[in-house]
């Protein structure tokens, strides 16, 4: 059987599961799930190189819960069978949520952790031990060294998103948690990228695995439709609120570099009638929570994010990226844009580019092995712009910086804004159900259009 006419009913995994997965509404594996699930039932390491959005989570959660079933044992107290590392909140209840989701006609216990939120709950829950562990670096050490938690038992540990843990600063956290586990386990690690440092990690890790690869970096672009407006720096805002006057634009993710960014580009949409709100690090966690479910049910039509506060949401129909400032790493851009061509569909990246910005533009082009169209049909177009000679990349950035840095209130460096913080990945959540050391409510009940 070739894998193109592969179904999830022609692999081998458990009734229950295979049920669960029906249920939700999926019959055929996504190219990942194809390639992975196989391997990870026979038991073998995996380093798999796949963004969010093309169904990792249930690439290694089906294999998993199957694992957790077959060598079923009892559990032991402040122990866990499995744990899946990941960098943000957000992100580790959406995993969360998944191993629900397919585990719900299995006994098994399933619990999240993450800091910004009182940890007496998440310590009850983790009392009598569980089956599979989510959870944020910050949260997880902090109970481990409180004697809360052990992982001497461990069988499976998943490492999602290592590329985002190295930009969030997380890379020493890793390593002590790296250090507690049992030499004999299961290994799964999974990063967008694979740049050297992050090489070092999986080869020091992984035994002897099977490397799984979809959608690279590069290709992800082709589905999209691209296009670079040239503007002055000042006339940002404006040609913002132009290009949302087009009603063709519904749902739309606006990318600015900082915090600070993020919040007065918000403000200027609601002053103008447009319902936006922004995400990211210095938002408390309701802020977030509700952020994102007014803008997954349509309350709001545009989200104003940094990187790092995007990564890991995952919410369908999203119609257009818009880039309103450049990011100077062009990886970021192909994360952003990727945001709105989910499952093959279709999507609209727009990017507003200053004199400074042209020199990240040039770079990403590179990147994505093609030019991106420019848009001169907008009355805030600047020939001088276009026309400018673009500096080397990193005087560009140089230069942006010393501009952020001369604003009042500052707003932190580009990529994101976020500083990594003493216990970082904190706060944000819904119950999943049997006291699960959650206590948001947000977001319940919202069924993903793909196994994720």
């Amino acid at each position: 059987m070739t894998t193109e006419s592969m179904k999830f009913s022609d692999l081998n995994l458990l009734e229950p599961i295979q049920r669960a997965v029906a249920e939700s509404g999926y019959s055929e594996p996504t190219p990942i799930q194809k390639a992975a699930i196989p391997h990870l039932l026979e038991g073998r390491d995996l380093l798999g190189c796949a963004q969010t959005g093309t169904g990792k989570t249930a690439a290694f959660a089906l294999p998993i819960l199957n694992r957790l079933v077959k060598y079923n044992r009892r559990l032991e107290q402040r122990q866990t069978r499995v744990l899946v590392l990941t960098p943000t909140r957000e992100l580790a209840i959406q995993i969360y949520d998944s191993f629900k989701t397919y585990g719900k006609h299995l006994k098994l216990r399933h619990a999240v952790i993450y800091g910004g939120v009182g940890q007496g709950t998440q310590v009850k829950t983790l009392a009598g031990g569980v089956d599979v562990l989510v959870a944020t670096p910050g949260r997880l050490l902090d109970l481990i060294n409180q004697k809360y938690l052990s992982l001497r038992t461990l069988d499976v540990f998943v490492l999602d998103e290592a590329d985002r843990m190295l930009d969030m600063g997380f890379i020493h956290d890793i390593r002590k948690v790296i250090a507690m586990l049992p030499a004999n386990r299961h290994n799964l690690f999974f990063s967008a990228t694979m740049p050297p440092d992050i090489k070092k990690l999986a080869d020091s890790m992984l035994t002897n695995p099977v490397q799984v690869e979809v959608t690279p970096v590069s290709s992800t672009a082709e589905m999209i439709d691209q296009s670079v407006m040239y503007v002055d720096r000042s006339k940002k805002k404006d040609l913002l609120r132009h290009v949302l006057k087009d009603k063709a634009l519904k749902r739309v993710i606006v990318f600015t570099r900082t915090k600070r960014g993020a919040n007065q580009v918000s403000e200027v949409l609601e002053k103008n009638g447009v319902p936006s709100a922004a995400i990211h690090g210095n938002k408390s966690q309701g802020a977030r929570q509700r952020a994102l479910e007014d803008f997954r049910s349509g309350r709001i039509r545009v989200l104003v994010a940094t990187d790092i506060a995007a990564r890991g949401i995952d919410i369908d129909n999203i119609t257009h990226v818009i880039n309103f400032e450049i990011p100077n790493v062009s990886e970021s851009y192909v994360h952003r844009i990727g945001r709105t061509a989910r499952a093959g569909t279709d999507g609209v990246a727009i990017s507003f580019s200053d004199a400074e910005e042209r020199a990240f533009i040039k770079d990403i082009e590179k990147l994505i092995a093609k030019q991106i169209p420019v848009n001169r049909e907008h009355p805030y177009h600047s020939d001088a712009v276009e026309n400018s000679r673009p500096m080397s990349k990193g005087k560009a950035k140089a230069a942006i910086e010393s501009q952020q840095n001369r604003r009042p209130g500052g707003g932190g460096r580009p990529g994101g804004g976020n500083r990594r913080r003493r216990r970082p990945g904190g706060g944000s959540g819904r119950p999943g159900g049997g006291g699960q050391g959650q206590s948001q409510s947000q977001g319940q009940g919202q069924r993903p259009s793909r196994p994720r």
